[in-house]
């Protein structure tokens, strides 16, 4: 659904995007991960014609945006929840995008509805709260019912309500086809919301993979208790497995079932055995880490 080849943007003697490459399947929900001047936001005017590539390209359905023949009806994009007048009630901020995009009016009510703010529509804009505004934005990119949404931090300003409805509304969004591609910061909403991630540091892609593949290998060590604890310990580097003890607790760079095994055989009384999980904040923090010196 979105090709990103070799795109690469400069600003004078900064450069935002390096030589970037990946793609978006349909049908799926992908998080769009980077630190602050990684380069995302960048990307996404590239990708939505708001900015020209220096070299390569960004393509949506296999067109660059501006070669779309119904562009609103193919992506839905929300950059920022600022663009409205604030004198405008919702349903008027709604009609007047309407009459520009050649789209019917009926159309308004429906997109209210779908993001919760029915009650809200003939209130002026400029009174609502930050999440309001960003359901008013997702509602005006669902007007020409595209096929792609393009999000950049969706879930600013919504409280923990706001951030459920938006989680449940992706995903039901993507189970009926659409495709969702999403920058956020919010780390743990991404990995219960994406099925996969495209993280970028300095303008560089540093990993694009499935979310439960990415958090596997964050995991830790797993945590072990035994009153035999260096009877173990040297059993397991006996095995060639990496483990530190501290009194009675270890830390094994091995799987639970292979340290029960070992321990089992050495007939060493286990009273702990846990695995402890990654996540997908450990995994982001280690791929855009900094070199030390």
């Amino acid at each position: 659904m979105i090709e990103v080849e070799h795109l690469t943007k400069r600003f004078r003697s900064a450069t935002a995007v390096d030589d970037l490459s990946f793609s978006v399947p349909r049908g799926r929900i992908t998080g769009f991960l980077g630190p602050n001047g990684a380069g995302k936001t960048t990307t996404l005017r590239v990708l939505l014609g708001l900015a020209l590539p220096t070299s390569g390209r960004a393509s949506v359905a296999g067109k660059r945006y501006r070669e779309l023949d119904a562009p609103l009806k193919t992506v839905g994009a929300v950059l920022e929840a600022s663009n409205y007048h604030p004198a405008r009630t919702g349903r008027n901020h709604l009609r007047v995008l309407t009459a520009a995009a050649g789209i019917a009016n009926a159309r308004v009510d429906q997109v209210l509805a779908e993001v919760e703010l029915s009650d809200a529509a003939r209130r002026r804009v400029g009174g609502y709260s930050l999440g309001m505004r960003q359901r008013l934005s997702v509602a005006a990119a669902l007007l020409g019912e595209p096929e792609l949404l393009v999000l950049d931090e969706p879930a600013n300003g919504l409280d923990p309500e706001g951030i459920r409805w938006l989680r449940n509304f992706l995903r039901s969004f993507a189970d009926g086809g659409g495709t969702v591609f999403v920058s956020s910061h919010v780390l743990a909403e991404v990995s219960q919301l994406a099925d996969e991630v495209v993280i970028i540091h300095r303008g560089k892609l540093v990993a694009h993979q499935p979310v439960v593949e990415l958090i596997a290998q964050a995991a830790g060590a797993t945590r072990v208790r035994s009153p035999q604890a260096a009877a173990l310990l040297e059993r397991l580097r006996a095995a060639g497995i990496d483990a530190e003890a501290d009194g009675e607790r270890l830390a094994v760079h091995a799987p639970p079932e292979r340290v029960g095994d070992l321990a089992a055989e050495a007939g060493i009384p286990l009273h702990e055995l846990v695995a402890d999980t990654g996540s997908l904040e450990e995994a982001f923090l280690e791929l855009t880490a900094e070199p030390e010196g």
